[in-house]
């Protein structure tokens, strides 16, 4: 594939977060120009405040997009995507989500909308849930230090997969021709239940951990007793709830689709975290 000659920074917009950083730490070993959007940080962005748009967007060449999160990120998208392309972005990589793939009749979600119809080539990743939700989500960590996966998931199934895979597409799809009006449906190689994914964080890092299937309202209370807002509780309960239906059970073919290799295990992830003392591959 050809490379991007652009000679322009890139944007990454969410740089700070599980994908970001990894996105930004890629591209820079690529001897890429990045320029890291946050609200605190040398280059300040703040989806709430427009004044802080065009100033990060200043010459980039692309741009990788995670949404605000709030109940207006479709505007705000449709609005900063197109004013990407009109400051001379040539490549827009969303991070969505593969829960929330349409099913047929559906529109697709306000942000992917934003983003194709914003003038700019773009690629959308609807990745699963990731691994590194384990070691790198507080509440998630924390039960797991205390030696138990308490999710609301029964014995359904998700192919969980690798923010490292998912980097590696987003730089693909931000360097290299090929991935334009793509989309991408990033798993694991395989789903797993909750046991199972308690079983390899046990075997990995030789301590006693077990998976104790929650009710919804035990989560909550759990999650509550946590300090967790109830807003963020009912989406995971949502989540979890689909997981139960194994709703996107099967893995899928993003991966292979967009660097023409296999994706990394959940035994890979567990195996590097834990001899990178919890902390999270890099």
């Amino acid at each position: 594939m050809t490379e991007y000659r652009g000679g322009r920074p890139f944007l990454v917009v969410g740089g700070t977060g599980k994908t970001g950083r990894r996105v930004v730490s890629r591209l820079r070993r690529g001897g890429y120009d990045v320029r890291v959007a946050a609200r605190k940080g040398a280059v300040r962005f703040d989806w709430n405040d427009r004044s802080t748009w065009e100033p990060a967007l200043d010459g980039v060449g692309g741009a990788y997009l995670v949404d605000s999160m709030t109940a207006d990120a479709g505007e705000l998208m449709r609005e900063f995507a197109k004013l990407a392309a009109a400051r001379g972005a040539e490549r827009l990589v969303l991070l969505s989500h593969r829960d929330w793939v349409a099913r047929e009749g559906e529109e697709k979600l306000p942000c992917e909308r934003a983003v194709r119809e914003s003038g700019a080539a773009w690629t959308i990743l609807k990745p699963s849930w990731f691994a590194q939700n384990f070691s790198e989500d507080a509440l998630f960590r924390a039960q797991i230090l205390g030696g138990e996966v308490a999710w609301a998931t029964g014995q359904g199934v998700e192919p969980f997969v690798d923010a490292r895979d998912i980097a590696d597409v987003a730089v693909a799809a931000l360097t290299e021709d090929g991935h334009a009006g793509e989309e991408y449906l990033l798993t694991g190689p395989r789903a797993l239940t909750l046991g199972q994914v308690a079983e390899e964080l046990a075997r990995a890092t030789g301590r006693e951990i077990v998976y104790r299937p929650d009710s919804p309202e035990e989560f909550a209370a759990r999650a509550a007793r946590a300090g967790v807002p109830d807003h963020i509780t009912a989406v995971l309960n949502l989540l979890f709830g689909w997981i139960a239906d194994s709703r996107f059970g099967e893995p899928a073919d993003g991966v292979q689709r967009a660097l023409g290799r296999e994706p990394r295990d959940f035994a890979d992830y567990v195996r590097s975290t834990a001899g990178a003392g919890g902390g999270g591959p890099p």
